[in-house]
């Protein structure tokens, strides 16, 4: 029974002053924010208001479930 462990290797960390997000030396990236877009300000606009309607109903479904959820906490621990 002469097995030995075998050590493991430490690993020695050097902080060179950099933050993780540092990717200045990263070459490429998205065509569209160096071109920009040909898409008319009607368009765009019409796009984020197609979007927003399709988010009211949901957003006002999740408001409306916080409301009734702080009414029933209300009426539970008697705070009215």
């Amino acid at each position: 029974m002469g097995k030995e462990k075998k050590k493991k290797e430490k690993i020695t960390y050097i902080d060179d002053g950099r933050t993780i997000a540092d990717m200045s030396s990263v070459s490429g990236g998205s065509k569209f924010s160096k071109s920009g877009t040909s898409s008319s300000l009607r368009d765009i606009w019409r796009t984020y208001w197609m979007a927003t309607k399709m988010m009211l109903v949901p957003t006002m479904f999740a408001t409306g479930l916080i409301i009734i959820a702080f009414i029933i906490v209300l009426i539970l621990f008697k705070i009215m």
